[in-house]
């Protein structure tokens, strides 16, 4: 899975945390591994990409790839 999500700190300094997990189940369901590579990336308030409420993205809202070696959203 690839994924990318913004957050701030408790003295209101903002990141963008982007990277790829992979998972493997058991035949119950559960997982049994994880593995995970995660950048955070310092930005400002005005480089969030993000903006909704707590909660998962807005089904109308379009995906954004990100590109881990530049941080940013990629356009095909």
């Amino acid at each position: 899975m690839r994924f990318a999500y913004e957050w701030h700190d408790d003295s209101g300094h903002w990141y963008r945390s982007y990277g790829n997990e992979n998972w493997e189940f058991n035949d119950q369901g559960f997982m049994t591994r994880r593995f995970a590579s995660i950048n955070d990336l310092p930005i400002t308030e005005a480089e969030r990409k993000f903006h909704w409420p707590l909660g998962r993205r807005p089904d109308d809202h379009p995906g954004c790839p990100i590109s881990a070696s530049e941080g940013r959203c990629v356009r095909g």
